[in-house]
């Protein structure tokens, strides 16, 4: 039997709903660090198998120095240039929803969006993420690069929980209503 293999968006945003400042800044994720609290993350990335980011995302990843934290997982970097695969990292120049309905339609874990905003705001377009953890850091940006941006449909959601941390961060979990 096949299995239904859900998309997921599991990112953080400032209360104002920014992932970053105009500059890429991701800083404002330090005020919620705490030791030994990862608000779920190695629970979540324990179901997935494949990785959707965008170019910048993984750029401003591999700009902290550590290696990049999904080499193991089947992975797909949308960008506009070509670039040949790194081990299991494939660079993808295509259409975004061609590579996330082929990705469904085989048998394996759920499939991570693990941004950035022109991602995450595609695949809304084209109705395609199911489930969404977002994190609410307890910061007001005033500006940045929003996590959603106008021109998409509207999306009934269902809260399936909310749980709220020590050090103020909020985690929602929607579901496709």
């Amino acid at each position: 039997m096949k299995n239904k293999r859900k998309v997921i968006l599991y990112i953080a945003t400032s209360l104002d709903g920014f992932i970053a400042t105009k500059d890429d800044n991701i800083d404002f994720l330090s005020i919620v660090q705490e030791e030994g609290e990862d608000y779920g993350y190695a629970d979540f990335i324990k179901t997935v198998d494949t990785v959707i980011m965008g170019r910048r995302t993984y750029d401003k990843v591999l700009s902290f120095g550590i290696g990049f934290p999904h080499a193991h997982k089947e992975t797909y970097i949308i960008t506009r240039t070509n670039r040949e695969p790194i081990d299991k990292i494939n660079f993808y120049t295509g259409d975004l929803k061609e590579l996330v309905e082929k990705l469904k339609a085989v048998n394996g874990k759920d499939i991570f969006i693990d941004g950035g905003a022109k991602v995450v705001n595609e695949l809304l377009k084209n109705n395609l993420i199911d489930e969404f953890y977002i994190s609410v850091i307890p910061v007001l940006l005033g500006d940045g690069i929003p996590l959603f941006s106008d021109g998409r449909s509207e999306l009934n959601l269902k809260l399936v929980s909310s749980t709220s941390f020590n050090k103020g961060l909020v985690q929602l979990h929607y579901k496709k209503a």
